[in-house]
């Protein structure tokens, strides 16, 4: 990978991090419980819990991310960052911009 492509990933990387963080703020406020003691009706309330865990799976799936992206961070500078940890292939640069926490290509994904 070339010097400045590492630049735009970790610029990418550097971006992205700060909005899933809010991002990760606004689902744990969603994700709270739900008090019994607030006057909705029972489909309401059946209808407030199906949406809680709708969004614990997308906050799990956010925190996931996040740390997947701080490692992607921590590794831009290093030789091996954007090559494929199954085939040894480099990892083209759109799957790169698309997924900077990327460690494998799409061949070896699937």
């Amino acid at each position: 990978m070339k010097a400045e492509e590492r630049k735009i990933l970790k610029k990418k990387i550097e971006n992205e991090i700060p909005t899933l963080e809010v991002e990760i703020t606004e689902l744990k406020e969603l994700v709270k419980p739900i008090a019994p003691e607030n006057a909705i009706g029972r489909i309401s309330r059946m209808d407030a819990i199906n949406n809680k865990s709708v969004n614990e799976a997308a906050l799990r799936k956010a925190e996931i991310r996040l740390e997947a992206l701080k490692n992607a961070l921590l590794n831009v500078d290093k030789a091996e960052f954007g090559v494929c940890v199954r085939c040894s292939d480099i990892i083209p640069m759109g799957r790169m911009l698309l997924r900077p926490q990327s460690r494998s290509c799409v061949k070896c994904t699937h």
